[in-house]
């Protein structure tokens, strides 16, 4: 089978729209190609418009069949091509976008799915969404995507407590918070102070080109997110690490930040960062595309992930670094509900709020997403600290049942299974187009 794959991004165009919305597609698609690779022939689609029904046609005649696999929100998928095409992708929300708004029909998901016929997500919470919109019948796919078998580890490696040693990172900058003037941040400063501030590290960085080593110690707690996207309640995880942590100078918290500007990266960080008061533990701000050694230097020194959103699609980040073994700190609600668990993580409580569609401008109150309770955030991070720190073979177990939960999520093999479904789907349709 022929496999067409596109989305709004691509290799030439991701590093400039770091952090824009739907830039974390492009990493999915990535994500997914060696599986198109075992199972059919992949062709990567530029302009979908132009060349999606010329491949099609001439698969069709010589027999051989075709799917379109636009990895894209339903608003942003194109349209109208003769080929079938299957949207892929990530969903948070218990309703789909079903009203038209601005004049545009697209905005209206169950528009879209009714003239594809069948979707792709990641995760059953959003299949679940889908069906509630679409009918029972509508065919449906979850699969996520495949990172365990490139993420896992030969053995398992993981330390909950590490005596001191240098990481070192390479391709991207690190703020330590610690070692930079905060009062530059405060609020009653104009943000063009803490702009001139960040602009002069990034300029000595660039002008070193040189690695830079952090000494690290204790506890480490990895998160990456992108500071723009509110969905993330990255405003709670900080200031319930300082709170959990103020005088606890063994706990640092580090911070990958995705934002294609330096300055739009860190600055919302230490501005939020320069009202916590005077704090002992670490906070550490990494901004940049990291290289492939440094991010997976990254994921071998931490101790515990962490996620503290509102909703989550699947969340490519926790996915790798709970297939390497480290245990999370974060909610069970949404995609996370499929592979965070008791047994695997410090699961924070939660509770459904009211919200918006996120990219619905008129904010009408249409969709439920959770909030993590703030206490209990807390209580984890503490939780967390003394079992990496008192308890190595809780924490063992902890790291060995996310190795295996994530293997159950998100291998390979469990891709390619559900792939069969797809496939035969697929087929069964054209099979039923040609004899029409």
């Amino acid at each position: 089978m022929l496999f067409l794959e596109y989305s709004n991004y691509n290799q030439s165009t991701i590093n400039d729209n770091f952090g824009a919305p739907e830039y974390s597609y492009w990493f999915v698609r990535k994500a997914f190609r060696h599986i198109l690779e075992r199972i059919g022939t992949r062709v990567e689609v530029k302009d979908p418009k132009r060349e999606v029904d010329d491949i099609f046609r001439s698969a069709r005649e010589r027999g051989e069949p075709c799917v379109f696999l636009p990895f894209c929100p339903p608003n942003t998928t194109p349209l109208d091509q003769a080929c079938p095409t299957i949207p892929v992708f990530a969903w948070e929300y218990d309703t789909l976008p079903d009203e038209v708004w601005n004049n545009n029909p697209t905005e209206d998901w169950t528009h879209v799915l009714r003239k594809t016929g069948m979707a792709m997500t990641h995760c059953q919470s959003a299949a679940e969404s889908v069906r509630r919109s679409m009918g029972d019948a509508f065919p449906t796919w979850v699969i996520p995507a495949p990172l365990f078998d490139k993420y896992k580890l030969a053995k398992l490696d993981a330390q909950g407590w590490r005596e001191p040693f240098d990481l070192v990172l390479e391709g991207g900058l690190a703020v330590s918070a610690g070692d930079v003037d905060l009062t530059w941040f405060r609020p009653e400063r104009p943000p063009a102070d803490g702009i001139d501030v960040l602009r002069l590290l990034d300029r000595n960085h660039i002008h070193r080109n040189k690695p830079q080593v952090l000494t690290l110690e204790g506890v480490i707690y990895t998160s990456i997110l992108n500071p723009y996207d509110g969905r993330k309640n990255w405003r709670d995880m900080v200031s319930g690490f300082v709170w959990a942590f103020r005088e606890t100078p063994t706990a640092t918290l580090l911070l990958k930040l995705t934002r294609f500007d330096v300055e739009d990266g860190l600055l919302p960080v230490l501005q939020l960062i320069s009202t916590l008061g005077p704090f002992s533990c670490r906070i550490v701000l990494i901004h940049g595309m990291l290289s492939e050694s440094a991010y997976r230097g990254l994921i071998d020194c931490t101790s515990y992930t962490v996620n503290t959103s509102y909703g989550e699609g699947q969340c490519l980040p926790l996915m790798e670094y709970m297939s390497a073994g480290r245990p999370a700190v974060a909610p069970a609600h949404t995609a996370m509900r499929d592979y965070v668990t008791q047994e695997n993580s410090f699961v924070i409580d939660s509770e459904a709020r009211l919200t918006h569609w996120p990219h619905d401008e008129r904010t009408a109150k249409r969709c439920m997403h959770y909030r993590v309770s703030f206490a209990d955030l807390v209580h984890k991070f503490r939780q967390s600290y003394r079992v990496a720190r008192d308890q190595p073979e809780r924490y063992e177990r902890l790291a060995a049942s996310a190795v295996d939960s994530l293997r159950a999520f998100c291998s390979d093999e469990v891709a390619i299974a559900r792939f069969d479904d797809v496939i035969k789907h697929v087929e069964a349709l054209q099979r039923t187009t040609h004899d029409a």
